[in-house]
Protein backbone atom coordinates (compact mmCIF):
# COMPACT_ATOMS: atom_id res chain seq x y z
CA UNK A 1 0.00 0.00 0.00
CA UNK A 2 2.99 2.54 0.66
CA UNK A 3 3.52 2.64 -3.22
CA UNK A 4 -0.28 3.62 -3.83
CA UNK A 5 0.11 6.18 -1.39
CA UNK A 6 3.39 7.61 -2.51
CA UNK A 7 2.15 7.98 -6.13
CA UNK A 8 -1.11 9.71 -4.59
CA UNK A 9 0.27 11.97 -1.84
CA UNK A 10 -0.22 15.79 -1.67
CA UNK A 11 1.97 18.30 0.37
CA UNK A 12 0.97 21.24 2.55
CA UNK A 13 2.53 24.32 2.56
CA UNK A 14 4.96 23.54 5.20
CA UNK A 15 5.69 20.64 3.38
CA UNK A 16 3.88 17.51 5.60
CA UNK A 17 2.30 15.15 3.69
CA UNK A 18 -1.69 15.44 3.84
CA UNK A 19 -3.02 11.84 5.21
CA UNK A 20 -6.17 12.48 4.25
CA UNK A 21 -5.14 13.13 0.61
CA UNK A 22 -2.96 9.97 1.25
CA UNK A 23 -5.74 7.77 2.45
CA UNK A 24 -8.20 9.44 -0.76
CA UNK A 25 -5.81 8.34 -3.45
CA UNK A 26 -5.19 5.14 -1.67
CA UNK A 27 -8.72 4.08 -1.64
CA UNK A 28 -9.93 5.84 -5.14
CA UNK A 29 -7.12 3.42 -6.51
CA UNK A 30 -8.45 0.30 -4.79
CA UNK A 31 -11.76 1.06 -6.04
CA UNK A 32 -10.01 0.91 -9.23
CA UNK A 33 -8.45 -2.47 -8.77
CA UNK A 34 -11.35 -3.64 -7.71
CA UNK A 35 -13.16 -2.61 -10.92
CA UNK A 36 -10.23 -3.96 -13.04
CA UNK A 37 -10.19 -7.74 -11.42
CA UNK A 38 -14.36 -7.62 -11.52
CA UNK A 39 -14.26 -6.71 -15.20
CA UNK A 40 -11.53 -9.54 -16.29
CA UNK A 41 -13.35 -12.26 -13.93
CA UNK A 42 -16.45 -11.68 -15.74
CA UNK A 43 -15.21 -11.62 -19.27
CA UNK A 44 -13.55 -15.27 -18.15
CA UNK A 45 -16.61 -16.77 -17.00
CA UNK A 46 -18.59 -15.14 -19.43
CA UNK A 47 -16.61 -17.20 -22.12
CA UNK A 48 -17.81 -20.70 -20.51
CA UNK A 49 -21.35 -19.97 -20.78
CA UNK A 50 -21.58 -17.96 -23.89
CA UNK A 51 -20.19 -19.82 -25.89
CA UNK A 52 -22.95 -22.72 -25.24
CA UNK A 53 -25.38 -20.59 -26.82
CA UNK A 54 -23.43 -19.91 -29.85
CA UNK A 55 -22.47 -24.04 -30.10
CA UNK A 56 -26.09 -24.26 -32.67
CA UNK A 57 -24.59 -21.71 -34.31
CA UNK A 58 -20.66 -23.39 -34.86
CA UNK A 59 -22.98 -26.34 -36.36
CA UNK A 60 -24.84 -24.11 -38.71
CA UNK A 61 -21.94 -22.31 -40.35
CA UNK A 62 -19.32 -25.45 -40.01
CA UNK A 63 -22.01 -27.87 -41.00
CA UNK A 64 -19.61 -30.93 -41.98
CA UNK A 65 -17.59 -30.93 -38.80
CA UNK A 66 -18.59 -33.70 -36.43
CA UNK A 67 -19.96 -32.76 -32.78
CA UNK A 68 -16.96 -34.78 -31.35
CA UNK A 69 -14.57 -32.45 -33.02
CA UNK A 70 -16.75 -29.09 -32.46
CA UNK A 71 -17.32 -29.88 -28.55
CA UNK A 72 -12.95 -28.89 -28.81
CA UNK A 73 -14.12 -25.61 -28.93
CA UNK A 74 -15.39 -25.33 -25.38
CA UNK A 75 -13.31 -28.26 -24.14
CA UNK A 76 -9.88 -26.66 -25.09
CA UNK A 77 -10.48 -23.42 -23.40
CA UNK A 78 -11.47 -25.59 -20.20
CA UNK A 79 -8.76 -28.08 -20.43
CA UNK A 80 -6.38 -25.44 -20.68
CA UNK A 81 -8.15 -22.80 -17.76
CA UNK A 82 -8.08 -26.12 -15.16
CA UNK A 83 -4.49 -27.13 -15.86
CA UNK A 84 -3.04 -23.56 -15.81
CA UNK A 85 -4.75 -21.96 -12.85
CA UNK A 86 -2.37 -23.36 -10.04
CA UNK A 87 1.11 -22.66 -12.05
CA UNK A 88 -0.39 -19.15 -13.20
CA UNK A 89 -0.68 -17.97 -9.31
CA UNK A 90 2.92 -18.99 -8.73
CA UNK A 91 4.03 -17.26 -12.12
CA UNK A 92 2.42 -14.19 -10.54
CA UNK A 93 4.16 -13.90 -7.38
CA UNK A 94 7.38 -14.32 -9.57
CA UNK A 95 7.02 -12.18 -12.53
CA UNK A 96 4.85 -9.76 -10.91
CA UNK A 97 0.86 -9.79 -10.33
CA UNK A 98 0.40 -6.58 -12.56
CA UNK A 99 2.50 -8.11 -15.14
CA UNK A 100 0.68 -11.17 -15.26
CA UNK A 101 -2.54 -9.92 -15.30
CA UNK A 102 -1.77 -7.45 -17.83
CA UNK A 103 -0.11 -9.87 -20.09
CA UNK A 104 -3.55 -12.22 -19.61
CA UNK A 105 -5.70 -9.58 -20.56
CA UNK A 106 -3.79 -8.62 -23.70
CA UNK A 107 -3.77 -12.54 -24.48
CA UNK A 108 -7.69 -12.77 -23.89
CA UNK A 109 -8.02 -10.20 -26.19
CA UNK A 110 -6.18 -11.16 -29.11
CA UNK A 111 -7.60 -14.94 -28.63
CA UNK A 112 -11.12 -13.43 -28.84
CA UNK A 113 -10.37 -11.43 -31.99
CA UNK A 114 -8.36 -14.28 -33.55
CA UNK A 115 -11.95 -16.75 -32.30
CA UNK A 116 -14.11 -13.93 -34.15
CA UNK A 117 -12.10 -13.86 -36.98
CA UNK A 118 -11.55 -18.30 -37.08
CA UNK A 119 -11.46 -18.94 -41.13
CA UNK A 120 -12.06 -22.56 -39.85
CA UNK A 121 -12.91 -24.92 -36.47
CA UNK A 122 -9.02 -25.73 -35.89
CA UNK A 123 -8.47 -22.20 -35.71
CA UNK A 124 -11.19 -21.52 -33.66
CA UNK A 125 -9.87 -24.57 -31.33
CA UNK A 126 -6.67 -23.29 -31.40
CA UNK A 127 -7.52 -19.48 -30.57
CA UNK A 128 -10.20 -20.89 -27.94
CA UNK A 129 -7.10 -23.15 -25.88
CA UNK A 130 -5.41 -19.54 -25.70
CA UNK A 131 -8.09 -18.11 -24.77
CA UNK A 132 -8.26 -20.00 -21.74
CA UNK A 133 -4.30 -19.81 -20.95
CA UNK A 134 -4.93 -16.37 -20.85
CA UNK A 135 -7.99 -16.91 -18.48
CA UNK A 136 -6.22 -18.60 -16.34
CA UNK A 137 -3.26 -15.93 -15.88
CA UNK A 138 -6.08 -13.25 -15.00
CA UNK A 139 -7.46 -15.25 -12.65
CA UNK A 140 -5.01 -15.92 -10.19
CA UNK A 141 -3.38 -12.65 -11.03
CA UNK A 142 -7.05 -10.07 -10.38
CA UNK A 143 -7.26 -11.84 -7.17
CA UNK A 144 -3.53 -10.93 -5.98
CA UNK A 145 -3.72 -7.76 -7.00
CA UNK A 146 -7.27 -6.93 -5.49
CA UNK A 147 -6.20 -8.39 -2.15
CA UNK A 148 -2.63 -6.22 -1.77
CA UNK A 149 -4.64 -2.93 -2.95
CA UNK A 150 -7.55 -3.26 -0.39
CA UNK A 151 -6.93 -2.67 3.29
CA UNK A 152 -7.00 -5.93 5.57
CA UNK A 153 -11.33 -5.28 7.06
CA UNK A 154 -12.57 -4.73 3.56
CA UNK A 155 -11.10 -7.65 2.15
CA UNK A 156 -13.88 -10.31 2.47
CA UNK A 157 -16.21 -8.08 0.88
CA UNK A 158 -13.75 -6.90 -2.02
CA UNK A 159 -13.50 -10.51 -2.29
CA UNK A 160 -17.31 -11.60 -2.99
CA UNK A 161 -17.71 -8.58 -4.79
CA UNK A 162 -14.94 -10.33 -7.41
CA UNK A 163 -16.72 -13.60 -7.41
CA UNK A 164 -19.88 -12.23 -7.69
CA UNK A 165 -18.79 -10.81 -11.33
CA UNK A 166 -18.33 -13.99 -12.15
CA UNK A 167 -21.88 -15.35 -10.84
CA UNK A 168 -23.39 -12.48 -12.98
CA UNK A 169 -21.28 -13.70 -15.95
CA UNK A 170 -22.45 -16.48 -15.41
CA UNK A 171 -26.22 -15.86 -15.33
CA UNK A 172 -26.17 -12.63 -18.24
CA UNK A 173 -24.21 -15.49 -20.47
CA UNK A 174 -27.13 -17.17 -22.23
CA UNK A 175 -29.15 -14.20 -22.65
CA UNK A 176 -26.75 -11.96 -24.03
CA UNK A 177 -25.40 -14.80 -25.93
CA UNK A 178 -28.85 -15.07 -27.36
CA UNK A 179 -29.10 -11.62 -28.47
CA UNK A 180 -25.39 -11.33 -30.03
CA UNK A 181 -25.72 -14.41 -32.25
CA UNK A 182 -29.54 -13.16 -33.03
CA UNK A 183 -28.07 -10.15 -34.06
CA UNK A 184 -25.20 -11.09 -36.23
CA UNK A 185 -23.47 -14.74 -35.67
CA UNK A 186 -21.22 -16.58 -33.33
CA UNK A 187 -18.28 -14.44 -33.84
CA UNK A 188 -19.94 -11.12 -31.98
CA UNK A 189 -20.09 -13.62 -29.14
CA UNK A 190 -15.89 -13.31 -29.18
CA UNK A 191 -15.67 -9.63 -30.41
CA UNK A 192 -17.82 -8.19 -27.49
CA UNK A 193 -14.44 -9.16 -25.34
CA UNK A 194 -12.52 -6.46 -27.42
CA UNK A 195 -13.68 -3.25 -26.22
CA UNK A 196 -13.97 -4.85 -22.68
CA UNK A 197 -10.36 -6.16 -23.08
CA UNK A 198 -8.88 -2.74 -24.59
CA UNK A 199 -10.60 -0.38 -21.58
CA UNK A 200 -8.86 -2.91 -19.45
CA UNK A 201 -5.07 -2.82 -20.50
CA UNK A 202 -5.48 1.01 -20.69
CA UNK A 203 -7.16 1.45 -17.23
CA UNK A 204 -4.70 -1.08 -15.72
CA UNK A 205 -1.62 0.48 -17.01
CA UNK A 206 -2.50 3.56 -15.81
CA UNK A 207 -3.20 2.33 -12.07
CA UNK A 208 -2.19 -1.27 -10.99
CA UNK A 209 0.94 -1.12 -9.25
CA UNK A 210 3.45 -3.52 -9.44
CA UNK A 211 3.68 -5.86 -7.02
CA UNK A 212 5.65 -9.62 -6.15
CA UNK A 213 4.97 -12.53 -3.64
CA UNK A 214 7.50 -13.80 -1.05
CA UNK A 215 8.65 -16.80 -3.52
CA UNK A 216 10.76 -16.73 -6.79
CA UNK A 217 10.54 -20.07 -7.58
CA UNK A 218 8.75 -20.71 -11.29
CA UNK A 219 6.15 -23.39 -11.53
CA UNK A 220 7.06 -26.54 -12.46
CA UNK A 221 6.63 -26.50 -16.32
CA UNK A 222 6.95 -29.96 -17.36
CA UNK A 223 4.60 -31.26 -14.94
CA UNK A 224 2.18 -28.66 -15.66
CA UNK A 225 2.82 -29.63 -19.93
CA UNK A 226 2.15 -33.65 -19.01
CA UNK A 227 -1.09 -32.41 -16.51
CA UNK A 228 -2.59 -30.75 -19.76
CA UNK A 229 -1.44 -32.81 -22.09
CA UNK A 230 -2.74 -35.77 -20.06
CA UNK A 231 -6.23 -34.73 -19.83
CA UNK A 232 -6.23 -33.66 -23.05
CA UNK A 233 -5.44 -36.95 -24.21
CA UNK A 234 -8.59 -38.61 -21.80
CA UNK A 235 -10.96 -35.72 -23.88
CA UNK A 236 -9.71 -36.85 -26.85
CA UNK A 237 -9.61 -40.64 -26.42
CA UNK A 238 -13.66 -40.00 -24.99
CA UNK A 239 -14.88 -37.57 -27.29
CA UNK A 240 -13.32 -39.65 -30.45
CA UNK A 241 -13.97 -43.20 -28.77
CA UNK A 242 -17.22 -43.61 -30.76
CA UNK A 243 -15.99 -42.97 -33.79
CA UNK A 244 -12.40 -44.90 -33.91
CA UNK A 245 -13.76 -47.24 -32.10
CA UNK A 246 -13.32 -48.02 -28.19
CA UNK A 247 -11.17 -50.95 -28.22
CA UNK A 248 -8.98 -49.31 -31.07
CA UNK A 249 -5.45 -48.39 -30.91
CA UNK A 250 -5.89 -44.88 -30.68
CA UNK A 251 -8.83 -44.17 -28.41
CA UNK A 252 -6.96 -47.08 -25.87
CA UNK A 253 -3.66 -44.74 -26.04
CA UNK A 254 -5.51 -42.07 -25.42
CA UNK A 255 -7.35 -43.00 -22.56
CA UNK A 256 -4.79 -45.04 -21.24
CA UNK A 257 -1.63 -43.27 -22.26
CA UNK A 258 -3.20 -39.55 -20.61
CA UNK A 259 -4.28 -40.97 -17.53
CA UNK A 260 -0.57 -42.48 -17.08
CA UNK A 261 0.30 -38.64 -17.92
CA UNK A 262 -1.82 -37.15 -15.42
CA UNK A 263 -0.84 -39.66 -12.48
CA UNK A 264 2.93 -39.07 -13.39
CA UNK A 265 1.95 -35.63 -12.69
CA UNK A 266 0.54 -36.02 -9.75
CA UNK A 267 3.21 -38.10 -8.48
CA UNK A 268 5.85 -35.16 -9.26
CA UNK A 269 3.94 -32.59 -7.93
CA UNK A 270 3.92 -34.50 -4.50
CA UNK A 271 7.63 -34.32 -4.40
CA UNK A 272 8.04 -31.04 -6.62
CA UNK A 273 8.83 -27.57 -4.19
CA UNK A 274 6.93 -25.37 -6.36
CA UNK A 275 4.12 -28.18 -8.28
CA UNK A 276 1.72 -28.22 -11.20
CA UNK A 277 -0.70 -29.22 -8.71
CA UNK A 278 -1.20 -29.17 -4.80
CA UNK A 279 -1.54 -32.35 -4.00
CA UNK A 280 -0.52 -32.29 -0.48
CA UNK A 281 -4.04 -30.88 0.20
CA UNK A 282 -5.44 -34.01 -0.55
CA UNK A 283 -4.23 -35.23 2.51
CA UNK A 284 -7.43 -33.66 4.18
CA UNK A 285 -10.28 -35.54 4.04
CA UNK A 286 -12.96 -33.20 3.67
CA UNK A 287 -10.67 -31.35 1.50
CA UNK A 288 -10.18 -34.84 -0.83
CA UNK A 289 -14.02 -35.23 -0.85
CA UNK A 290 -14.68 -31.73 -1.72
CA UNK A 291 -12.33 -32.01 -4.99
CA UNK A 292 -13.34 -35.75 -5.75
CA UNK A 293 -17.06 -34.72 -5.52
CA UNK A 294 -16.67 -31.09 -7.39
CA UNK A 295 -14.78 -33.60 -10.23
CA UNK A 296 -17.65 -35.71 -11.06
CA UNK A 297 -20.40 -32.97 -10.27
CA UNK A 298 -18.70 -30.57 -12.79
CA UNK A 299 -19.05 -33.16 -15.46
CA UNK A 300 -22.95 -33.52 -14.78
CA UNK A 301 -23.42 -29.77 -14.63
CA UNK A 302 -21.42 -28.93 -18.07
CA UNK A 303 -22.93 -31.49 -20.29
CA UNK A 304 -26.23 -30.14 -19.02
CA UNK A 305 -25.71 -26.64 -19.63
CA UNK A 306 -24.47 -27.37 -23.28
CA UNK A 307 -27.53 -30.16 -23.39
CA UNK A 308 -30.01 -27.76 -23.02
CA UNK A 309 -29.23 -25.32 -25.80
CA UNK A 310 -28.90 -27.67 -28.14
CA UNK A 311 -31.85 -29.23 -27.39
CA UNK A 312 -34.47 -26.66 -27.55
CA UNK A 313 -32.55 -26.02 -31.12
CA UNK A 314 -32.57 -28.89 -32.45
CA UNK A 315 -35.19 -30.86 -31.38
CA UNK A 316 -37.48 -27.68 -30.33
CA UNK A 317 -36.76 -25.75 -33.45
CA UNK A 318 -36.16 -22.82 -30.88
CA UNK A 319 -34.00 -19.58 -32.47
CA UNK A 320 -30.46 -18.97 -30.74
CA UNK A 321 -32.11 -15.75 -29.13
CA UNK A 322 -34.95 -17.90 -27.64
CA UNK A 323 -32.56 -20.55 -26.30
CA UNK A 324 -30.90 -18.03 -24.81
CA UNK A 325 -33.71 -16.71 -23.04
CA UNK A 326 -35.08 -20.12 -22.11
CA UNK A 327 -31.95 -20.97 -20.20
CA UNK A 328 -31.43 -18.03 -18.55
CA UNK A 329 -33.92 -18.68 -15.72
CA UNK A 330 -31.73 -21.61 -14.07
CA UNK A 331 -28.58 -19.53 -14.01
CA UNK A 332 -30.76 -16.51 -12.00
CA UNK A 333 -32.23 -19.35 -9.53
CA UNK A 334 -28.60 -20.70 -9.17
CA UNK A 335 -27.17 -17.38 -8.09
CA UNK A 336 -29.90 -17.42 -5.32
CA UNK A 337 -29.55 -20.57 -4.66
CA UNK A 338 -25.84 -20.12 -3.77
CA UNK A 339 -26.16 -17.27 -1.29
CA UNK A 340 -28.74 -18.98 0.55
CA UNK A 341 -26.66 -21.93 0.25
CA UNK A 342 -23.67 -20.61 1.31
CA UNK A 343 -25.89 -19.34 5.04
CA UNK A 344 -27.27 -22.38 4.96
CA UNK A 345 -24.07 -23.85 5.32
CA UNK A 346 -23.11 -21.89 7.71
CA UNK A 347 -25.38 -23.11 10.10
CA UNK A 348 -26.13 -26.71 9.44
CA UNK A 349 -22.37 -27.75 7.38
CA UNK A 350 -21.78 -27.77 3.98
CA UNK A 351 -22.51 -31.30 3.31
CA UNK A 352 -26.36 -31.41 3.43
CA UNK A 353 -26.19 -28.81 1.38
CA UNK A 354 -23.99 -30.41 -1.50
CA UNK A 355 -25.77 -33.52 -0.85
CA UNK A 356 -29.13 -31.89 -1.14
CA UNK A 357 -28.27 -29.87 -4.58
CA UNK A 358 -26.88 -32.88 -6.32
CA UNK A 359 -29.72 -35.12 -5.88
CA UNK A 360 -32.11 -31.76 -6.73
CA UNK A 361 -30.16 -32.06 -9.98
CA UNK A 362 -30.26 -35.70 -10.09
CA UNK A 363 -34.06 -35.20 -10.28
CA UNK A 364 -34.51 -32.86 -12.27
CA UNK A 365 -32.69 -35.21 -15.08
CA UNK A 366 -34.98 -37.96 -14.47
CA UNK A 367 -37.83 -35.97 -14.45
CA UNK A 368 -37.03 -34.19 -17.48
CA UNK A 369 -36.20 -37.33 -19.58
CA UNK A 370 -39.66 -39.00 -18.29
CA UNK A 371 -41.83 -36.22 -19.35
CA UNK A 372 -40.37 -34.21 -21.98
CA UNK A 373 -41.33 -34.83 -25.86
CA UNK A 374 -40.67 -33.44 -29.11
CA UNK A 375 -43.41 -30.88 -28.81
CA UNK A 376 -42.01 -27.62 -27.06
CA UNK A 377 -43.72 -27.36 -23.24
CA UNK A 378 -42.20 -24.40 -21.86
CA UNK A 379 -44.44 -23.37 -19.11
CA UNK A 380 -45.34 -26.46 -18.05
CA UNK A 381 -42.00 -28.40 -17.97
CA UNK A 382 -39.04 -27.05 -19.42
CA UNK A 383 -39.43 -23.70 -17.07
CA UNK A 384 -40.07 -25.61 -13.78
CA UNK A 385 -37.34 -28.21 -14.48
CA UNK A 386 -34.99 -25.20 -15.26
CA UNK A 387 -35.43 -23.18 -11.81
CA UNK A 388 -35.12 -26.68 -9.94
CA UNK A 389 -31.81 -27.88 -12.04
CA UNK A 390 -30.46 -24.31 -11.23
CA UNK A 391 -31.17 -24.44 -7.23
CA UNK A 392 -29.40 -27.71 -7.27
CA UNK A 393 -26.03 -26.15 -9.42
CA UNK A 394 -26.16 -23.58 -7.33
CA UNK A 395 -26.77 -25.03 -3.80
CA UNK A 396 -24.10 -28.05 -4.61
CA UNK A 397 -21.18 -25.56 -6.08
CA UNK A 398 -21.45 -23.39 -3.54
CA UNK A 399 -21.48 -25.61 -0.99
CA UNK A 400 -18.11 -27.31 -2.59
CA UNK A 401 -16.62 -24.29 -2.84
CA UNK A 402 -16.83 -23.59 1.07
CA UNK A 403 -16.28 -26.87 2.00
CA UNK A 404 -12.74 -26.64 0.42
CA UNK A 405 -11.72 -23.67 1.71
CA UNK A 406 -12.94 -24.29 5.18
CA UNK A 407 -11.11 -27.43 5.41
CA UNK A 408 -7.86 -26.03 5.47
CA UNK A 409 -6.08 -22.97 7.37
CA UNK A 410 -5.80 -19.25 6.30
CA UNK A 411 -2.56 -19.44 4.67
CA UNK A 412 -3.67 -22.83 2.25
CA UNK A 413 -7.17 -20.57 1.57
CA UNK A 414 -6.02 -19.51 -1.80
CA UNK A 415 -4.13 -22.82 -2.91
CA UNK A 416 -7.50 -24.97 -1.97
CA UNK A 417 -10.14 -22.79 -3.81
CA UNK A 418 -8.01 -23.01 -7.04
CA UNK A 419 -7.69 -26.50 -6.57
CA UNK A 420 -11.32 -27.13 -6.13
CA UNK A 421 -12.00 -24.90 -9.40
CA UNK A 422 -9.56 -27.05 -11.14
CA UNK A 423 -11.20 -30.23 -10.29
CA UNK A 424 -14.17 -28.86 -11.18
CA UNK A 425 -12.89 -27.57 -14.68
CA UNK A 426 -11.45 -31.38 -15.62
CA UNK A 427 -15.09 -32.66 -14.49
CA UNK A 428 -16.30 -29.93 -17.21
CA UNK A 429 -13.98 -30.90 -20.12
CA UNK A 430 -14.86 -34.43 -19.18
CA UNK A 431 -18.49 -34.49 -19.39
CA UNK A 432 -18.46 -32.54 -22.50
CA UNK A 433 -16.68 -35.22 -23.96
CA UNK A 434 -19.43 -38.00 -23.28
CA UNK A 435 -21.42 -35.65 -24.34
CA UNK A 436 -20.33 -35.31 -27.82
CA UNK A 437 -19.74 -39.05 -27.61
CA UNK A 438 -23.09 -39.76 -27.01
CA UNK A 439 -25.12 -37.06 -29.66
CA UNK A 440 -22.41 -38.51 -32.29
CA UNK A 441 -22.44 -42.31 -31.96
CA UNK A 442 -26.56 -42.24 -32.03
CA UNK A 443 -26.79 -39.21 -33.93
CA UNK A 444 -29.42 -41.66 -36.34
CA UNK A 445 -31.09 -41.33 -33.13
CA UNK A 446 -32.51 -38.36 -32.28
CA UNK A 447 -34.11 -37.31 -29.49
CA UNK A 448 -33.37 -40.71 -27.62
CA UNK A 449 -29.36 -39.32 -28.27
CA UNK A 450 -30.78 -36.07 -26.29
CA UNK A 451 -32.30 -38.35 -23.57
CA UNK A 452 -29.47 -40.71 -22.97
CA UNK A 453 -26.99 -37.80 -21.92
CA UNK A 454 -29.84 -36.48 -19.56
CA UNK A 455 -29.80 -39.59 -18.13
CA UNK A 456 -26.14 -39.48 -17.86
CA UNK A 457 -25.96 -36.03 -16.08
CA UNK A 458 -28.82 -37.82 -13.88
CA UNK A 459 -26.27 -40.65 -12.50
CA UNK A 460 -23.39 -38.93 -12.60
CA UNK A 461 -25.15 -36.21 -9.99
CA UNK A 462 -26.22 -39.14 -8.45
CA UNK A 463 -22.62 -40.30 -7.86
CA UNK A 464 -21.79 -36.79 -7.05
CA UNK A 465 -24.56 -36.96 -4.20
CA UNK A 466 -22.61 -40.42 -2.85
CA UNK A 467 -19.01 -38.34 -3.13
CA UNK A 468 -20.59 -35.40 -1.06
CA UNK A 469 -21.34 -38.18 1.69
CA UNK A 470 -17.46 -37.79 2.57
CA UNK A 471 -17.64 -34.15 4.03
CA UNK A 472 -17.13 -33.86 7.28
CA UNK A 473 -19.60 -31.99 9.45
CA UNK A 474 -18.10 -28.06 8.99
CA UNK A 475 -19.40 -24.81 10.32
CA UNK A 476 -16.55 -22.60 11.26
CA UNK A 477 -14.59 -21.58 8.11
CA UNK A 478 -11.17 -22.47 8.66
CA UNK A 479 -9.91 -20.63 5.84
CA UNK A 480 -11.63 -16.99 5.85
CA UNK A 481 -11.57 -16.17 9.70
CA UNK A 482 -8.55 -14.38 9.39
CA UNK A 483 -8.43 -10.49 7.93
CA UNK A 484 -5.19 -10.60 7.00
CA UNK A 485 -4.99 -12.61 4.02
CA UNK A 486 -1.31 -13.22 2.95
CA UNK A 487 -0.58 -11.53 -0.02
CA UNK A 488 2.22 -14.00 -1.45
CA UNK A 489 -0.69 -16.09 -2.21
CA UNK A 490 -1.95 -15.64 -5.43
CA UNK A 491 -3.72 -18.83 -5.88
CA UNK A 492 -7.15 -18.20 -5.32
CA UNK A 493 -9.65 -19.26 -7.98
CA UNK A 494 -13.29 -18.27 -6.21
CA UNK A 495 -14.58 -17.09 -2.97
CA UNK A 496 -16.08 -19.59 -1.09
CA UNK A 497 -19.27 -17.86 -0.67
CA UNK A 498 -20.12 -16.90 -4.44
CA UNK A 499 -18.08 -19.26 -6.99
CA UNK A 500 -20.62 -21.77 -6.26
CA UNK A 501 -22.63 -20.18 -9.01
CA UNK A 502 -19.87 -19.27 -11.27
CA UNK A 503 -20.02 -22.33 -13.89
CA UNK A 504 -23.97 -22.28 -13.59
Amino acid sequence: MSQLAHTDHSVTGNGHVDASSVQAGAARRARIVLLLACTATFIAFLDVTVVNVAFPSLQHDFTHTPVTTLSWVISGYAVLFAALLTPAGRLADVIGRRSLFLGGVALFTAASAASALAPSVAFLIAARAVQGIAAAAMIPASLAMLLAAVPPARRMAAVGLWGASASIAAAAGPSLGGLLVHATNWRSVFVINIPIGLATLIAGRRSIVEGHGPTKRLPDLLGTVMLATGVGAVVVGITKGADWHWGSPQTLACIVGGGVLVLIALLRSSRHPSPAVETKLWRNRTFAAANLTSFIFGAAVYAWLLLSVLFVTLVWHYSILKAGLVVSPGAFTSVVAAIVGARLAEKYGQRPVVVFGTLVLMASGLWLRAEITATPDFVGLWLPIGLLAGVGMGAALTGLSSAAAMAVPPQQFAAATGLNMTARQVGGALGIAVLAAILESQITHGFSAFMDVYLFTAIVSGVAAVAALGLRPLSTPLGIGSTEAPEGDARLAAPATVAGSADA
